[in-house]
């Protein structure tokens, strides 16, 4: 069984049904709940992906979609350490994006899955789309 990172937007793509992205997300989150998949985000992408909600739901709404989201992802903290290497690591022009990648390296996660392939390019880990991963797995 994988270990696979989600980045922000692929969780905000899910639970603001964003279309036409969500369905992609959607497969990933069944395939998890059949136990085919194991998922993992950062504390971080909790903390923006509630920002986001609250955009368009009550604080209240916004904190029982998330803690659904938690029966189904395990969080990753980000400590000084993964900080610390975002911040030292030149290739990454976003610090988010650095935050998310060290995250994921730091603990052993085998896929990375993102919309944006672009913002980790030089990544030591695979990093593929939501579609690319679900067609690997069907």
């Amino acid at each position: 069984m994988k270990n696979i990172f989600l980045d922000t937007n692929i969780i905000i793509d899910l639970l603001a049904k964003r279309e036409p992205f969500n369905q992609a997300a959607l497969k990933l989150f069944s395939l998890a709940d059949r136990g085919k998949l194991i998922l993992f985000t950062s504390a971080l992408s909790i903390a923006n992906v509630s920002f986001v909600l609250q955009k368009q739901k009550s604080p209240e709404d916004t904190k029982q979609i998330l803690r659904k989201l938690n029966l189904l992802v395990k969080i990753l903290s980000i400590d000084e350490k993964i900080i610390n290497l975002a911040l030292n690591d030149d290739e990454f022009n976003d610090f988010e994006d650095g935050l998310q990648y060290y995250s994921a390296l730091e603990n052993e996660i085998d896929i990375i899955v993102t919309r944006n392939l672009k913002d980790f390019t030089n990544s030591k880990l695979p990093v593929m789309t939501a579609d690319q991963l679900n067609s690997t797995i069907e």
